[in-house]
């Protein structure tokens, strides 16, 4: 066997510089091929662009259309037009740029009515006793504790109970609803049961039911009354004042401590099926007859 053969075992070419049967060599990489080799790793580079850097959005931060829209006015599509004709101010100024943007806490309002994009939320709470009625951080156990899972809406309590004072307390987003609580003409009657250190006297009972004045300020009531089958220390109290200063500014003027104090209802709202500490969501029913008021 010639030396110059190159071949080995049987007989197949050994060497990486094989040729093909017209003699051209067929080695990645060889010297006598004519075109470029497009083999795994030699594939050409293509000239692509680095795809922009988008800026990340602020999830505090809403489209104006939109904060309209969902705020159940109109369409984003009709937001636009309102917007560009100027029925919408934000934080008291008229805005008509498109596609401005505005935070969850900015007040805006469409034709001077102030909007909410948020969904209308109404919970009723059974406040137990040790929890401060506050939107306060810092203030130790609040009432917005116990509500915390309720909704995902920035609901806030509507009037006050005291730390130690328990019983219903309603929560909402929905400024029409707590405008009712608020107006001094109308109001929602809230009605209390109260306990006293001592029993009221009935020259007392009669004073607070008529009316008197502390500081030149009249206080009045809708109705006070003994609890039927409890001792005369039982007392039944409604007033449309939202705050509880007021029974407190009461009893204090005739020298009567308050044990303790529990809002039983709110207008037509009752604790009825709401264990202390649990809330419940207001039902269709419910709400259209808080609204009629």
């Amino acid at each position: 066997m010639s030396r110059t053969q190159g071949t080995s075992g049987k007989g197949k070419p050994s060497g990486r510089g094989q040729q093909n049967g017209n003699g051209k060599n067929t080695s990645r990489g060889g010297s006598a091929s004519k075109g470029k080799s497009f083999a795994r790793g030699n594939a050409p580079i293509r000239n692509v662009n680095p795809p922009s850097k988008k800026q990340p959005s602020n999830p505090d931060e809403i489209r104006l259309n939109k904060y309209v829209a969902n705020s159940g006015m109109c369409s984003r599509r009709e937001a636009d037009v309102h917007i560009a004709t100027g029925l919408v101010t934000v934080n008291g100024k008229v805005i008509t740029e498109m596609g401005y943007k505005v935070k969850l806490d900015d007040e805006v309002r469409y034709d001077g009515a102030r909007i909410n994009p948020e969904k209308k939320a109404y919970v009723l709470l059974n406040k137990p006793k040790g929890f401060a009625t506050t939107t306060s951080e810092g203030k130790g156990r609040t009432v917005m504790d116990l509500v915390a899972n309720a909704t995902t809406s920035r609901i806030k309590p509507i009037g006050r109970l005291g730390r130690n004072s328990k019983g219903l307390l309603l929560f909402t987003n929905d400024d029409v609803i707590a405008a009712k609580f608020t107006n001094s003409k109308n109001g929602v009657a809230r009605l209390f049961q109260i306990e006293l250190d001592k029993n009221l006297k009935l020259d007392d009972l009669k004073a607070i039911q008529a009316g008197f004045k502390v500081e030149g300020k009249l206080i009045s009531v809708e109705e006070i009354s003994y609890i039927d089958g409890e001792s005369k220390n039982q007392i039944g109290l409604k007033i449309k004042n939202i705050g509880n200063t007021l029974i407190r500014t009461i009893f204090d003027h005739f020298k009567y401590e308050i044990v303790s104090l529990d809002c039983v209802a709110i207008g037509p709202l009752t604790k009825k099926d709401i264990p202390r500490g649990h809330w419940k969501h207001l039902t269709e029913q419910e709400l259209n007859n808080l609204k009629m008021l």
